[in-house]
């Protein structure tokens, strides 16, 4: 996504998605979801604007989101659900630790290890 005066805006709500930690498509990418290649031309959204994959954070950081319907994490598959919840709770943890660190200037070193090593 291009930047432009009013920064990256939620594709969903419009609004301003103002930091890393509120950031749909950063926490995709430290996890591996966005490859490196599309990740300045891919969408932006909140992470509350996406609760199918924001139910999976169980972090104190982040109040807790529930999903009715077919992608309700509670019910789904428990070791899948264990699985994915570890994964991207671990991403979310990584945008909580750049957001404080004031980030890195090399995106490229944002996603978590294993997802790095992929890369190589």
């Amino acid at each position: 996504m291009a930047m432009c005066e009013q920064g990256y805006l939620c594709e969903v709500c419009g609004k301003d998605v103002e930091t890393l930690s509120q950031s749909d498509l950063y926490l995709r990418y430290v996890i591996g979801e966005v490859d490196p290649e599309v990740l300045h031309t891919t969408p932006e959204r909140h992470l509350r604007c996406n609760p199918v994959l924001a139910q999976f954070i169980i972090h104190p950081d982040f109040a807790p989101m529930t999903v009715t319907g077919p992608f309700d994490r509670r019910t789904l598959d428990a070791c899948f659900v264990s699985s994915r919840c570890e994964w991207v709770t671990r991403g979310f943890a990584r945008l909580i630790e750049l957001e404080r660190s004031g980030g890195e200037s090399d995106v490229t070193a944002y996603p978590l290890p294993e997802v790095l090593q992929r890369y190589q």
